[in-house]
């Protein structure tokens, strides 16, 4: 519905589409006061705008907050319209609270920037997220990466006492194999050199040296197979506790790897080394958050900056109107019971003495009636007719 510009005269006919009223709402403008501010009509019509833009953008950034770790845009619209709900009611509450008398006090319009840019800066990491999510992306790769590398340098760490003991063992006793196996290589190669006349004595045959080095070659060989029996179930051994080790620290690493994520703190994390490494995404980095921080701040520096008009003399006058009221309503109440309790205390006395007036005489017979009574029993002393008339005949005190 479009609206029509009235003369000041025929000011009274003005009528709001339901849109104004909706941006006055959402600039806890009163409707009823400035339907005749024709000048604030517009300002709080602006004022409204921003409010709706911080809305919308907060809502935004929430919901892909939300969307981060959900995964889901149907939980996540929901979720995020209702933390855009709560920042809407704190920017409306924030300008409402931005009167023409606090405005000239640095105190209360201090704690509510403090307040708005809070609320800024953190609305703000989500739509940066958003706006830079191929390159947060990279960087997460590249940041798991190397903490897949220090959590392999941790298990490696933790495991190489044990690792190196078990590869040390295994070196002694291949180089224990590995000694005898050369000597029985020597003995072999002496007795068959002794056999064919190509070394020692260079006779050929079976004589007395060749048979006692062909027994030496034996009984090393002998040796030799002894102990490669007696080392080879230790050896295995050895193996197996190495290759158990290595699978440890493969179910360790995968069991890390199945952490990572691409949830909110990752991708912060990931935007932070960005900015830290790179001077040219720094610099627009800030300048990106400045001015998402600003959209926060608009209400707030709408409101503080709009001059004063004739809805805020308005309210103020129509303020102390009300509290006059209310004053005035308090102390006709406070006297209307007043004159209450003074009638019903002056009504009260008046039947209070009439009943005494009335049971008078009655009063008075009863105890002449308990006088002849007392008289007539000589038995009966002065005390005992006295505590009678205090039961039945005297009143007793209200508490």
């Amino acid at each position: 519905m479009r609206e029509r510009n009235f003369a000041i005269s025929q000011r009274d006919s003005y009528t709001p589409t339901r849109f104004t009223c909706f941006l006055w709402w959402l600039s806890a403008a009163e409707k009823e006061l400035l339907a005749d501010a024709v000048i604030d009509r517009n300002r709080y019509r602006i004022v409204g705008m921003t409010v709706l833009a911080t809305w919308a953008f907060a809502s935004l950034a929430w919901t892909y907050f939300f969307y981060t770790f959900l995964q889901s845009v149907t939980y996540a619209l929901p979720a995020g319209f209702f933390m855009g709900f709560i920042i809407l009611t704190i920017d409306r509450a924030l300008i409402k609270g931005i009167t023409s008398f606090n405005k000239r006090t640095i105190a209360p319009l201090l704690f509510r920037g403090l307040l708005a840019i809070t609320i800024g800066m953190f609305m703000a990491q989500p739509a940066v997220l958003f706006m830079f999510n191929k390159e947060i992306q990279l960087q997460a790769s590249l940041d798991n990466d190397k903490k897949k590398e220090k959590k392999q340098q941790e298990l490696d760490s933790f495991f190489k006492e044990r690792n190196d003991a078990l590869r040390n063992e295994e070196t002694r006793l291949h180089e224990e194999l590995a000694v005898k196996y050369n000597a029985v290589s020597d003995a072999r190669k002496n007795y068959l050199s002794e056999s064919d006349g190509s070394g020692g004595t260079g006779r050929i045959g079976l004589k007395d040296i060749a048979i006692a080095k062909r027994n030496e070659y034996q009984k090393l060989d002998e040796e030799y197979k002894s102990l490669s029996q007696a080392n080879q179930p230790r050896l295995l051994e050895i193996k197996t506790a190495l290759e158990d080790i290595n699978k440890r620290k493969q179910d360790a690493l995968g069991a890390f790897e199945m952490q990572f994520n691409n949830g909110f703190l990752t991708q912060i994390e990931a935007l932070a080394n960005m900015v830290k490494n790179n001077d040219a995404l720094r610099f627009r980095y800030y300048l990106v958050v400045f001015i998402l921080l600003l959209i926060e701040l608009m209400p707030v520096l709408a409101k503080a900056m709009l001059p004063t008009g004739t809805y805020a003399e308005k309210a103020r006058l129509k303020e102390e109107m009300e509290i006059e009221i209310a004053n005035s309503n308090k102390q006709r109440e406070q006297q209307l019971k007043e004159l209450y309790n003074r009638l019903a205390y002056e009504n009260d006395a008046d039947a209070i003495a009439a009943f005494f007036s009335t049971n008078r005489d009655y009063r008075n017979e009863k105890m002449k009636a308990f006088s002849k009574s007392w008289k007539d029993e000589n038995n009966q002393t002065f005390d005992v007719l006295w505590e009678k008339m205090k039961r039945e005949i005297l009143s007793k005190q209200e508490n």
